[in-house]
């Protein structure tokens, strides 16, 4: 019973990165006219250059990006209990690396994205969806708000290439 509090937060942490990585891809691609693209300007700009690129950065960058884009929810938990506030950034820390790995992957070796039915970052990446498959490590969120487009045929001889490929074999730095 005092393992279940500490995993409950760190699974409600895990599932919250995913949340937070979904909006803040989203807004990313949102209008300039957005409310939030107003205040920062500059939110987004280098995800623009991303998507011309259209390749991770590695493993390291992708993880430092998450880390640092989470890390303003990581603390206010150890205002509650030091159990609590370790179980939370636990779950946050390793949401982004899940994250960064997914990211990667998926832009290295999308067929290996055993976990979803079909790579909804990479799918976003090669049809240029703009307004749809926001997702990278899960596409719970994108389903929950209307943003999935399934591409039954996005498996072609391009991505089947890389097949051969073990699972770890991505850009890490």
């Amino acid at each position: 019973m005092e393992i279940l509090l500490p995993l409950l937060i760190f699974s409600l942490a895990f599932i919250f990165g995913s949340f937070l990585e979904y909006w803040i891809h989203r807004i990313f691609h949102a209008s300039p006219k957005h409310p939030l693209k107003r205040i920062f300007p500059k939110l987004g700009q280098g995800h623009a250059k991303h998507h011309v690129g259209g390749t991770g950065q590695g493993f390291l960058w992708e993880f430092r990006n998450y880390v640092f884009g989470i890390n303003v929810v990581m603390l206010p938990f150890f205002l509650h209990s030091l159990t609590l506030g370790i179980s939370w950034f636990l779950g946050c820390f390793f949401y982004a690396a899940f994250a960064a790995f997914a990211h990667q992957l998926q832009h290295d070796n999308p067929v290996k994205c055993f976990w979803l039915p079909m790579p909804v970052h990479y799918v976003h990446h090669k049809y240029n969806q703009w307004h749809h498959n926001f997702g990278i490590g899960v596409d719970w969120w994108d389903r929950l708000f209307g943003t999935y487009r399934p591409m039954p045929a996005w498996l072609t001889e391009k991505e089947q290439r890389t097949a051969d490929q073990k699972f770890w074999q991505i850009k890490w730095l």
